[in-house]
């Protein structure tokens, strides 16, 4: 679990005294939790390590602003996901070992912190009539293309008085949320049964592999502070239905690097001569063009999502243990969870675009646990901006 250290390692890690430590506390640049002896308090020495890092780069504001918002210091407090030490973890229970055995469904009950039985009961969920009309008009284009649209037209706003006023409700909302997005995913009415059985019905999967797009949906659930994530926060804390949200982190995760990062990796996939990959790899690096789904900086030691969804494939994929093995050669790189969907859906021969539809699903639980999060917190988030623009009265004249 996550390493916490005194206040005498905290303040000599960055090399100031108690007394300076203590007023960084003050100021929320650092966090200091109870301990055993109630007089000495803890600090997570993670977050001691990036503030140290950024001391030394400077005390230029721009410097510091630069670094928390690429991979830096924590920005906000949340008690859904912990990354540390290679490791994930939802509310304590290791992303892994729930991979192994639960459903989405029991996943988001337990990120909502809601029975799974309220937030998904045996029904369908109701929609509006017009995802109908918009269902026959989107059927040439790619799944990925029409998901936020049909998402959009389908699902309705939460009634505020009555989701916020009554817990199953609310729990029953979000679990329709997740339910008309797999709908949207698959082009169909919505159902009730479990998002994976559905998605493997949709593509001919058998049950055994069934339970590879389930291990896949509980992987993608949740990954702390993303940045489709932060920007459902940013959503729910202006007041905006939770539907909003999960529309804005939708749009988010379509950028080429968060979710349709996939869509990178099957474009290289197809390039290459499967039998001996490390030609054009190594081609392809010394053009100085990146290799699309390997590392990840919250993962020096590889990705733990994809090493548990890559165990249960490469077995059967020798193509996909050339693809890595050729990569980790080159580079030293190891395989993202982005590889890793992209390994599932040729392995399983599932439509293209079915990685970023999975990766979207599952992650819609997340999306929907931040703005949850977010709203019980009533805060607006609203940084400020480090101008750079002229200065008022400078003479702009060309």
């Amino acid at each position: 679990m996550a390493d916490y250290i005194d206040a005498k390692q905290a303040a000599q890690r960055l090399g100031i005294s108690r007394q300076t430590l203590y007023a960084y506390v003050s100021r929320g640049l650092i966090k200091a939790v109870p301990g055993n002896d109630p007089r000495e308090s803890r600090y997570l020495a993670a977050a001691v390590d990036q503030l140290a890092q950024s001391r030394r780069r400077g005390r230029k504001p721009k410097e510091v602003a630069r670094a928390t918002l690429d991979w830096g210091m924590p920005v906000l407090e949340s008690g859904l996901t912990l990354i540390d030490q290679g490791q994930c973890w939802y509310r304590g229970q290791n992303t892994v070992t729930l991979a192994r055995t639960s459903t989405l469904e029991e996943v988001a009950g337990l990120l909502w912190q809601t029975p799974a039985a309220d937030a998904f009961p045996r029904r369908a969920p109701e929609y509006l009539k017009a995802y109908a009309g918009l269902l026959h008009q989107a059927e040439l284009a790619p799944s990925s293309e029409t998901l936020l649209p049909l998402l959009a037209v389908a699902a309705r706003d939460e009634a505020t008085a009555a989701w916020q006023g009554d817990p199953t409700l609310l729990a029953r909302g979000c679990g329709d949320l997740v339910r008309i997005l797999a709908a949207a995913a698959l082009r169909q009415a919505p159902a009730s049964a479990p998002v994976h059985q559905q998605l493997a019905e949709a593509w001919g999967v058998d049950d055994t592999n069934a339970d590879l797009i389930r291990q896949a949906l509980v992987l993608c659930a949740d990954h702390e502070l993303n940045a489709s994530s932060f920007t459902a926060r940013c959503v729910a804390s202006t007041g905006a239905s939770l539907k909003a949200a999960v529309i804005a982190a939708l749009a988010a995760l379509g950028g080429v690097k968060h979710g349709a990062m996939t869509t990178r990796v099957e474009r290289l996939w197809s390039s290459l001569d499967l039998n001996d990959p490390a030609p054009a790899l190594r081609q392809r690096l010394e053009a100085g063009e990146d290799i699309p789904g390997f590392g990840h900086p919250l993962y020096p030691e590889g990705d733990i999502r994809a090493k548990t969804l890559l165990g249960a494939i490469l077995p059967d994929s020798p193509e996909t243990a050339r693809f890595a093995a050729a990569v980790k050669q080159l580079t030293g790189a190891e395989p993202s969870i982005d590889f890793a969907l992209v390994a599932l859906r040729r392995h399983l021969d599932l439509p293209e675009g079915a990685a970023f539809l999975i990766f979207a699903i599952g992650r819609s639980t997340g999306w929907i646990a931040h703005a949850l999060e977010q709203r019980g917190t009533d805060q607006l988030i609203r940084p400020r901006a480090l101008y750079t623009g002229p200065m008022p009265g400078q003479d702009q004249r060309v």
